[in-house]
């Protein structure tokens, strides 16, 4: 396993972060998986030097959480990088299960680490950006929870780059806290977050750690195949993506390509692509299989070459902005 620092916390994680989403309720998305595979899971990656997971409180509704909490319970707690997120309502009787009001954050906070059964959070981030709470009053209740000792950094997730540049300069201007680390929509098949987003997070020493980097499963196989399975066909939020779009059909058939050439699998040529990139610190990626994460730990050893890189690149074209708006 390789290891880099995540932005400017000083703290050393694993080049590949193990997604969570993929474990939990099977009645809450049709493609999850129960607690014993995520036990199953959990233990692989850290046999496989992964030191670094990513969850959320909306994930299976709490369920993700608490069986990542207990999977990891077996190992030294100071060696993992635990991330959860909160935004998205929790209860559909309570408003204030969502949002990022300060209610609401310490709230779900402190479920969170109930469901964890820790005592602090390593990341906590912002799932979403909320239009209706001042980024005044999400900052401080943010801080606040760094200084009560019940997370160490906190982090963005999807949203424009002028918004993150606001709430630096409330950040600043406060002498609160700030946001430490980027959790943004990007993948060779959508990568509009090259234009503002990712070159921001460089000057400001941000980590980025990108959601969805295998498109959702669509540079996983070939399109036509991918559109026939299971989380295509039930996943509406995956449907949402424009995937396939100005060149994103091209961009699937190439990464089968060079696959075959580089006697690798699909996903791992995707995960390699943005491993490489300069901005990176380490893709989330979630595993339906053992089999799928260690292929993609083994992605860590493919190192494409600069003509690979422009090759793949260039179907690319403009697509709709997808995952914050």
């Amino acid at each position: 396993m390789e290891y880099t620092t995540l932005g400017d916390t000083g703290i050393e994680v694993s080049r590949i972060c193990l997604g969570c989403m993929s474990f939990g309720d099977p009645d809450w998305r049709e493609w999850v998986q129960g607690e014993a595979f995520g036990h199953d899971l959990v233990e692989r990656a850290v046999d496989l030097g992964i030191n670094f997971f990513d969850t959320a409180n909306m994930y299976s509704r709490g369920e993700s959480e608490r069986i990542l909490g207990d999977a990891l319970a077996g190992y030294d707690r100071d060696a993992q990088v635990v991330a959860t997120k909160t935004y998205f309502q929790m209860r559909d009787d309570d408003p204030n299960s969502g949002g990022l009001s300060r209610k609401a954050i310490e709230q779900e906070l402190d479920a969170s680490l109930d469901r964890l059964g820790m005592d602090t959070i390593d990341l906590y981030q912002t799932h979403r950006w909320d239009d209706d709470t001042p980024i005044e009053t999400t900052l401080a209740a943010l801080d606040d929870a760094v200084r009560r000792g019940k997370i160490r950094h906190f982090g963005a997730s999807s949203m424009w780059a002028h918004q993150l540049a606001t709430a630096h300069a409330v950040a600043e201007r406060e002498g609160y806290d700030r946001f430490a680390t980027m959790q943004n929509h990007y993948s060779l098949a959508y990568r509009e977050e090259e234009r503002e987003m990712l070159p921001y997070c460089q000057q400001e020493g941000m980590g980025v750690i990108p959601w969805s980097p295998l498109a959702r499963g669509f540079l996983t196989r070939p399109h036509e195949e991918y559109m026939s399975t299971t989380r295509a066909e039930t996943d509406d939020y995956a449907l949402e993506h424009p995937y396939p779009d100005n060149g994103g059909k091209e961009v699937n058939e190439r990464v089968e390509e060079l696959a075959d050439e580089y006697d690798a699998e699909m996903a791992q040529i995707a995960l390699a692509w943005v491993l490489g990139k300069e901005a990176v610190t380490a893709p989330i990626v979630g595993a339906s299989s053992i089999e799928h994460l260690e292929s993609a730990v083994e992605a860590l050893d493919i190192d494409l070459s600069d003509s690979d890189v422009e090759w793949l690149e260039e179907p690319y074209g403009a697509v709709e902005v997808s995952g914050h708006a």
